[in-house]
């Protein structure tokens, strides 16, 4: 469920409460129907306490949850989704980590019988958009902060499952990142190079695998913030899943013709100036695909995998198409050995201004398994799509046909370009 409470600026702005969802406790009721044994829902820090914990409401959340526990549906708990955390602190905040650790900690004391966190949701794409790009809250725009940003999201990850197991033993940790890749013109293959180390970053902490990561501890070392050996033990939580999120802009293009492409795309890192653009709109070979992908991350972790996110902004057809080959890829995936556990249906609510990456409030929604435009969740075809899943995938499968429109032709916006 999307639920991200994003700052920008001195705003804060709620998708919970723009869904409707914050007034409407029967949802919960209409996505039982749908078949799903596993929720993705938030019990984030901002919202509970944005003025501590001595004055955490905590209402909402004893009967949300009370609620999926009739349903028999099993909540993954979301800490903090791309925020930033209450007023007084922020990704670049020394004490973060420790003031998430602490909320979580009271989390897991009022509800014991929870098994399944999500501390912080996406920490590198958070870092990237709060600490390099400044779109939100805390509006940092370097790579230091970037860096800085991301330390310390996956420290408050660590800190805030120490905190939760202190009260549930076997508490597991349950990650998200985003999935994407980045393919560039020969010129700019360095570049790609580094932001397909970069991606890996976030769980190579976790996993404490970031040894291996040389390019990303040769820019530290530039920077000046590579970490000591203890220093890393110390960000080390190994996921119990590792989720990733597959969306059709996450793998991109970087080609240094930028006549060929409309302004806004254009940008650079110093040395050279280039166009950014999806992949999948000049990339000859199109896009690799979430199985090309997360087979990357199965062979580089082994650790059990799922897709966290799952989404598509477009008609109903093209979003479910989405959803099929996301679906088959995981069962190929699976039939190669790899253990993947879940395909996450996102969002089901639907999203608000995610085409403006939340930096405005324009009312642009995007519907998902629910349409609440209306202020009911009413079901789309997504949501028949899902439940069919849930009762007989082969049957489910076999009933959509035809080819997604980032498969055919006219995906292609800027062949020429590709071509020069």
């Amino acid at each position: 469920m999307e639920c991200t409470v994003s700052r920008v600026g001195d705003a804060y702005v709620d998708q919970t409460v723009r869904s409707g969802h914050q007034d409407r406790i029967e949802d919960l009721d209409r996505i039982a129907q749908l078949g799903i044994t596993h929720l993705r829902y938030p019990v984030l820090w901002e919202r509970t306490a944005p003025d501590g914990l001595e004055k955490a409401d905590w209402s909402w959340s004893d009967e949300r949850l009370e609620r999926l526990r009739e349903l028999r549906i099993t909540p993954i708990v979301t800490l903090l989704h791309h925020g930033s955390g209450p007023r007084g602190t922020d990704l670049l905040d020394p004490e973060f980590p420790r003031r998430l650790a602490r909320f979580a900690g009271a989390v897991a004391a009022r509800y014991p019988w929870l098994r399944y966190f999500t501390p912080v949701n996406e920490p590198g794409t958070t870092a990237r958009f709060s600490a390099l790009y400044g779109w939100w809250y805390p509006h940092a725009k370097d790579e230091s902060s970037f860096y800085q940003a991301a330390f310390n999201q996956v420290l408050a990850i660590r800190e805030a499952m120490d905190a939760i197991r202190e009260h549930i033993a076997g508490a597991q940790l349950v990650t998200t990142e985003d999935l994407g890749k980045t393919y560039a013109v020969p010129r700019l293959q360095y570049q790609a190079d580094y932001e397909n180390a970069r991606r890996f970053f976030t769980y190579d902490l976790l996993c404490g695998t970031m040894e291996e990561n040389r390019a990303i501890l040769s820019r530290l070392r530039y920077l000046g913030l590579e970490p000591s050996g203890a220093e890393l033990e110390a960000y080390r939580c190994e996921p119990d899943v590792l989720g990733f999120n597959y969306y059709v802009t996450g793998e991109r293009w970087l080609d240094d013709s930028i006549g060929s492409y409309p302004d806004e795309v254009h940008g650079g890192n110093g040395r050279d100036a280039y166009a950014d653009v999806e992949a999948v709109r000049a990339r000859p070979e199109g896009l690799a695909g979430s199985r090309a992908l997360l087979r990357e991350c199965w062979q580089r972790y082994r650790r059990p995998l799922a897709i966290t996110e799952a989404h598509l902004a477009c008609t109903p057809d093209e979003q479910i198409r989405w959803l099929r080959d996301v679906y088959c890829d995981l069962l190929a995936l699976r039939g190669e050995g790899a253990d993947v556990r879940a395909l996450t249906v996102w969002s089901l609510l639907g999203a608000f201004d995610w085409n403006s990456m939340l930096t405005r409030q324009d009312g642009y929604y995007e519907t998902g398994a629910f349409d609440v435009s209306s202020g009911r969740a009413e079901p789309t075809p997504i949501a028949r799509f899902v439940r069919a899943l849930s009762l007989s995938p082969q049957a489910a499968l076999a009933s959509i046909d035809g080819e997604g429109w980032w498969r055919r032709p006219e995906r292609m916006l800027y062949a020429q370009a590709s071509a020069a």
